[in-house]
């Protein structure tokens, strides 16, 4: 059986961590604190308390794919974690949102193979260690024969694009827009298609969006909107964007490799970045307003 280690059992983590159990040599990569947390409050998937074999970043293990699924700003403390766990034969996917993980992950690990990779589907919900999702969603991912066979053979849905760099600047063009938005305005999926003056903004956000794109050598930008745009219509009306279900929870958000990263990137390339400025500005404010209440509320 192919071994594999998994770490992040948010959402995404635990709906394929779900997938994974009794499939393949799984196991949950934790530190010592979440390993206390999920023996004695335990994973609960669509209302089905979860076990699963959990190691320590001290263990070793030879491992055939480690699939990270944290939040980005867990994402260095998730490679600092994998040393005993990674060699030259290891293969690597990041489900995290943004554009940037693999070439983090890749400068860390030169010898493993890093695949590009994002999960699309319907949005989970998730409070505290308690997760609901529908089951709809697959892996798009870069083409790797390994990783293809292997997700046959488990029966998870995946997708081999054409071409894996413009789908990622898709699925971040979307993020951008919809999980920005709905974050600010707490509106779920099915507010947001209904709103004509949302879909204008969104395309002011989207236009930022593929000049930096353009700079990055990303082809086929001609299509980002319109293509950006049916995703949304993709969605299920309820569902909730991952942002918004931050802002609820008052957790951080991940407002710094969305907005953040485009207004990085449009000063570096001298692009003007209005909109995901004013975004940015937003989600800052909420979430200062919530780590204020968290201490004081």
């Amino acid at each position: 059986m192919k071994k594999v280690v998994l770490i992040g059992l948010g959402a995404v983590g635990l709906t394929y961590a779900v997938k994974l159990k009794n499939k393949c040599d799984l196991r949950i990569l934790v530190d010592e604190e979440r390993l206390v947390k999920y023996k004695n409050n335990k994973p609960v998937f669509n209302g089905v308390e979860q076990d699963f074999d959990y190691i320590l970043p001290s263990d070793k293990l030879d491992t055939d794919l480690i699939i990270i699924t944290v939040k980005s700003h867990g994402l260095v403390s998730a490679i600092n974690c994998l040393y005993n766990f990674v060699s030259n034969k290891t293969r690597i996917i990041s489900l995290i949102n943004g554009i940037s993980s693999e070439e983090i992950i890749s400068k860390t690990y030169p010898n493993a193979k890093v695949l590009k990779s994002y999960f699309i589907g319907h949005s989970a919900v998730r409070k505290n260690n308690y997760v609901i999702q529908d089951g709809v969603g697959k892996i798009i991912v870069e083409k790797d024969s390994f990783l293809e066979n292997f997700f046959s053979e488990v029966g998870i849905d995946y997708v081999v694009p054409d071409d894996i760099d413009y789908s990622m600047w898709l699925k971040y063009t979307f993020n951008l827009f919809s999980n920005q938005v709905s974050a600010i305005l707490k509106m779920n999926f099915g507010q947001l298609k209904q709103n004509e003056n949302f879909k204008n903004f969104a395309k002011n956000v989207i236009n930022e969006v593929r000049q930096i794109a353009e700079y990055k050598g990303i082809k086929n930008l001609n299509k980002l909107e319109s293509d950006a745009l049916n995703s949304l219509d993709l969605m299920c009306d309820e569902g909730k964007t991952s942002m918004l279900q931050d802002i609820i929870a008052m957790r951080p958000t991940e407002v710094d490799i969305f907005a953040g990263e485009i207004i990085r990137l449009g000063e570096q390339y001298g692009i003007a970045t209005p909109y995901n400025k004013i975004l940015y500005e937003l989600i800052k404010i909420k979430e200062e307003d919530n780590e204020r209440c968290i201490h004081t509320c």
